[in-house]
């Protein structure tokens, strides 16, 4: 699948910083849950201005679906998104993306980071395979909490946050750790899927690398 023209049905805030986006879906694309695709803004000067975004919808659903960080100090493709509105244009390219799910365990995601796991998990509780999967999200504030109340429902307790920037008697506060993960992993055993900024990546390869979990175990991609 190369360059496929689609429209935006709906665009909308999901926290005050990420856009919950809905596109039509071209015919033939096919993905697993946690791939993603290049988006394109369908306007003159930003055709060639392409951003990995990842589905956040299941490949069985009749449309697209992304949940897509904007930043607004930035002159960037994303904050353009911000412009948007339902019937404009996107542009989709080919599917890519290094994570999927290859059995139980942890996933680990700091903010955006988090996209690859929605499809996994919205795939998984609707095949009734969620099992004693678990997702440690970290954030620096609760507003920065994309998928709430879905996570909530969907993974109860466990679905495990903590907070960087913000106190709260509700989640944990400060940075995810190597005590932090030995605490709160469904085992050291099962597998990792990791996700998030670069810096946050790394601290947490050395965090499992401590508790020697098995490298063949731990799945990651950079957001």
């Amino acid at each position: 699948m190369k360059n496929q023209p689609v429209k935006i049905k709906s665009i909308e805030h999901n926290t005050h910083d990420v856009l919950h986006i809905v596109t039509e879906k071209p015919t033939g694309i096919n993905f697993k849950p946690g791939q993603a695709t290049e988006i394109f803004i369908d306007k003159e000067g930003w055709q060639n201005e392409g951003r990995p975004f990842t589905f956040t919808c299941l490949p069985s659903d009749d449309y697209l679906e992304f949940m897509i960080k904007t930043y607004p100090s930035h002159k960037s493709v994303t904050n353009e998104f911000l412009d948007l509105k339902a019937g404009d244009g996107l542009i989709v390219n080919d599917v890519f993306g290094a994570i999927s799910y290859t059995g139980e365990g942890t996933f680990i995601a700091g903010g955006a980071g988090v996209t690859p796991f929605i499809s996994i998990l919205r795939d998984l509780k609707a095949k009734n395979k969620l099992g004693n999967n678990k997702l440690i999200f970290a954030n620096k504030t609760k507003k920065d909490i994309i998928l709430k109340d879905e996570f909530d429902e969907m993974l109860g307790e466990n679905f495990i946050n903590i907070l960087s920037d913000e106190k709260s008697e509700e989640y944990a506060y400060g940075q995810v750790s190597e005590d932090f993960i030995n605490k709160n992993a469904t085992s050291l055993n099962a597998n990792f899927y990791v996700c998030g900024p670069p810096p946050m990546m790394d601290a947490v390869q050395k965090q499992l690398d401590h508790l020697k979990v098995d490298k063949k175990k731990i799945i990651t991609e950079e957001f």
